[in-house]
């Protein structure tokens, strides 16, 4: 059978929400890590931990209502084809981080929603505002008001101090059946190139995680959220041991931008192409065995250019931390605030050598565009400058080429017809070259019945001629 990535509910907590409930807030000594050496060892109960974590873990429900045409047949005795309104509804979990009522959770368990519904572990209901969705990080802040009253928060682990074994518990509502609490461990750290988000590097876990528990958190015996559970990976679509969660990190940025007023999360770009090390690659750098990654090519000006990274170089370490593959680079480069320096280890030539590069946004806008309008073979198209924000803020490439993209063609359109994809570069229209948006809308403006267009899709040039 199949194996299959499910979406799941999950959820993450902020650090600082509460000083009663971080325990590292507290100062109080780590705790030693030991295996259980007896059966009395064995027996030992969870439930202090659940006691303090529960609370602050509630159910994020949500409805949408979705436009559709009417079956044709249908259509010869209504008298028409108005498209009729099908309600979906999603449920999944959060956890308040804020004691005025902000809470974590998945992104997918509100995406495109009418309505959004929060439920407290008491049983009582409000409605809640979206203050910040980060869909490329599948993650969400929701805002519920609690007048004067204090809710009880779940805090962020700041430790960052994850091992594969350490005892774990899942919070969440599987299957809507009501608040439900599983064990496991921690399975693994920096987990990447699951496809599941753009930011992807999880934690895995065996405690059971089933559709419902989206965007409740995964918990350490301190109590605290390590992690916010998003997705499974099953050829069932059900718990078969193998759960991923999104790093308390990742969440307490998001947090930290919707609680500043941001209305949309901005990471810090390195600025570098890069690719997993190789054995070829290894051996023919000296190394021992494969480790770090190659950088590819560095984008003139960005941080990486400006902290001295060339390519060429291997970097094996960001902040301390070893990287491995471009998932390892985009979290722990993506996790710095801006201006933030963050220490590169680099092998130049055989030697290692330390650098350190500034976090700073991607340069150019991110906004901008235009849809094609008129009689010609692009009409339909959405096309924009490609710059490195706007591939940041898209989840492209922007080592792909530059000059003016095509990111959506509408199916209806005469671009879609003549065969435009997104990812398109437009070059050229009737010999002229095509470099900005103004240049397109010049060149487009034109009464002609016959069209030359040059485009570039996956590095190769293709000159079109349309009679239209």
């Amino acid at each position: 059978m199949r194996a299959y990535k499910v979406l799941i509910p999950a959820l993450a907590v902020l650090a600082a929400c509460s000083p009663s409930h971080d325990s590292q807030a507290q100062g109080l000594p780590e705790p030693a890590r030991s295996v259980p050496t007896s059966a009395l060892a064995m027996k030992q109960s969870f439930a202090p931990v659940v006691k303090k974590a529960a609370p602050a873990v509630v159910n994020v429900s949500s409805r949408r209502t979705v436009r559709q045409r009417v079956d044709p047949f249908w259509e010869l005795f209504s008298g028409g084809g108005m498209p009729q309104g099908r309600v979906q509804q999603s449920l999944g979990s959060g956890a308040i981080v804020r004691a005025d009522g902000v809470i974590v959770t998945n992104n997918h368990n509100i995406e495109g929603a009418d309505e959004v519904m929060v439920q407290l572990a008491d049983r009582r209901e409000f409605p809640a505002k979206v203050l910040l969705a980060d869909p490329r990080a599948d993650l969400a802040v929701l805002k519920i008001d609690v007048g004067n009253e204090k809710l009880p928060v779940l805090a962020i682990d700041t430790s960052e101090d994850l091992q594969v074994g350490d005892l774990v518990l899942a919070i969440g509502n599987p299957f809507g059946v009501g608040q439900t609490v599983t064990n496991g461990i921690v399975s693994a750290t920096a987990r990447s190139n699951l496809g599941i988000t753009d930011f992807g590097f999880f934690i895995q876990t065996d405690a059971a995680i089933n559709p419902g528990n989206s965007g409740g958190p995964l918990v350490d015996m301190d109590g605290d959220l390590i992690g916010v559970n998003t997705a499974i990976l099953s050829r069932s679509g059900q718990s078969s041991g193998v759960g991923f969660a999104i790093p308390a990190s990742m969440a307490r940025q998001i947090v930290s931008a919707a609680l500043g007023g941001e209305t949309a999360v901005v990471r810090p770009w390195l600025g570098a192409r890069v690719q997993a090390v190789t054995s070829n690659v290894a051996g023919s750098l000296g190394l021992e065995a494969p480790r770090g990654v190659l950088v590819a090519d560095v984008w003139p000006g960005a941080a990486a250019e400006r902290g001295g990274l060339r390519q060429g170089d291997v970097i094996l370490t960001i902040g301390g931390e070893p990287v491995n593959d471009e998932g390892a680079v985009t979290y722990y480069f993506g996790n710095l605030k801006m201006g933030q320096t963050a220490a590169l280890k680099v092998l130049r030539d055989g030697r290692e050598q330390s650098l350190t590069v500034r976090a700073e946004k991607a340069p150019g806008r991110a906004d901008g565009g235009r849809t094609i309008q008129g009689r010609n073979p692009l009409q339909g198209a959405f096309v924009a400058e490609l710059t490195p924000a706007m591939a940041d803020a898209k989840g492209i490439d922007p080592f792909v080429g530059r000059g003016l993209v095509v990111l959506q063609v509408a199916p209806d359109g005469l671009a879609a017809r003549v065969g435009l994809r997104p990812g398109d570069f437009v070059r050229a229209i009737n010999g002229k070259q095509v470099r900005t948006e103004a240049d397109v809308a010049a060149a487009t403006s034109q009464n002609a019945r016959r069209w030359q267009i040059t485009i570039e899709r996956g590095g190769q040039l293709v000159t079109s001629t349309i009679s239209l």
